[in-house]
Order: C-alpha cells, then structure tokens, then sequence
C-alpha cells in the first residue's frame, strides 16, 4: 500500500485540517466531487494544476487499495 502521508497532507494551519493533496491547498474532496458529478479528471487538473496528474492517480490508486482491503477484512 502507498504512504498516504506522500499523498495526502493534514495540518491545522492549512484549510483548517482539512485533507489536502500534498504540498497544495486543494481538498481531496474536491476531486471526488468532480468525479462524482461526471467530470473528467482532466477537467479537475485543468482548474487545479497545483495537483499533479500522478498525484491524482495517486490517491485514487490509494482509494482503491485502502477500500479494497477494508472490504477483505469484514
């Protein structure tokens, strides 16, 4: 499984502590929620391109992983 530290950031001085993409100020909900409303990937990149495209692929990578063994585990 991935470092989610490497991919994910949590600080009280940045949005509050709110989960972040590492390095950036862009929420991690904010790609779920383009993606949930049909987006491309692509589109969210475009409007946010503090967040690399493999840092994207990343959590969504980690999302998957961390899902997956959550639903083995029950």
């Amino acid at each position: 499984m991935r470092d989610a530290s490497q991919i994910i950031q949590r600080s009280a001085a940045i949005l509050g502590g709110t989960p972040v993409f590492a390095g950036t100020r862009v929420p991690i909900q904010t790609l779920l929620d383009y993606l949930e409303a049909g987006d491309r990937l692509d589109d969210f990149l475009d409007e946010f391109p503090t967040v690399s495209r493999e840092q994207a692929i990343a959590f969504l990578e980690l999302a998957k992983e961390t899902a997956v063994a959550e639903a083995g585990s029950s």
